[in-house]
């Protein structure tokens, strides 16, 4: 329950900063949403990805008008809706993809880039960041380098931990502290093919040699 989290939560000296939930539940339980997101004292609730359905030109259109009516019923509450991006935005309809239709339509939401994604989808990380400037609290660090093809998925890159790959972490960074980024997630999702832990202290190590600053 929201109960025993927050008190594990306290019990660890941890925090909860942001989530991931359905945006199924975002319309239809938002005051559950926001009851619980207040007891784990979370300022930033936000969905992991597009659901399936609006991806298309049309449902990016929709999603944003519906996103936003959810956004500004958080923001009354003093939340803030994040949405996490994948590489799939960037698929081009006419003279936009899918992110500039959410940049443009999207009102009070905010985004939580994912590095790693923005490079897969054909986007610049640093000049996405720039300009989300103002509309980002949350982003997520994750490492791309390059491999042969993985058999299963025919993909040349791969994930690793930060800062054992290509991206040029330090112009990352403060690019982040530049438009005011507050919090950075370290994030690698195969990392539960080695361990995860260890994984996390060779990134968190690596920034920090880069001049990262880490609480």
């Amino acid at each position: 329950s929201s109960e025993q989290l927050r008190d594990m939560l306290d019990e660890s000296g941890l925090s909860c900063a942001c989530t991931h939930i359905g945006f199924g539940e975002m319309e239809e339980d938002i005051d559950r949403v926001i009851r619980e997101h207040k007891l784990l004292g979370c300022e930033y609730p936000g969905i992991g990805g597009l659901p399936v359905e609006f991806r298309n030109p049309e449902g990016y259109i929709e999603f944003a008008k519906r996103a936003s009516k959810v956004a500004e019923k958080l923001l009354d509450n003093g939340l803030h809706f994040i949405y996490h991006n994948h590489a799939f935005e960037f698929e081009r309809y006419g003279v936009k993809n899918g992110m500039d239709i959410l940049f443009d339509e999207l009102t009070d939401v905010q985004f939580e880039l994912d590095v790693y994604w923005v490079q897969s989808g054909g986007g610049n990380p640093v000049d996405w960041i720039k300009k989300v400037a103002g509309r980002m609290d949350v982003v997520h660090f994750k490492e791309m380098v390059g491999c042969a093809p993985d058999p299963q998925t025919h993909s040349m890159t791969k994930m690793a931990p930060v800062g054992e790959g290509n991206f040029d972490w330090q112009k990352i960074m403060q690019t982040c502290d530049d438009t005011g980024v507050k919090y950075a997630f370290i994030e690698q999702d195969n990392a539960v093919e080695t361990d995860p832990l260890a994984c996390m202290k060779t990134s968190i190590t690596n920034l920090t040699r880069l001049g990262g600053r880490f609480r």
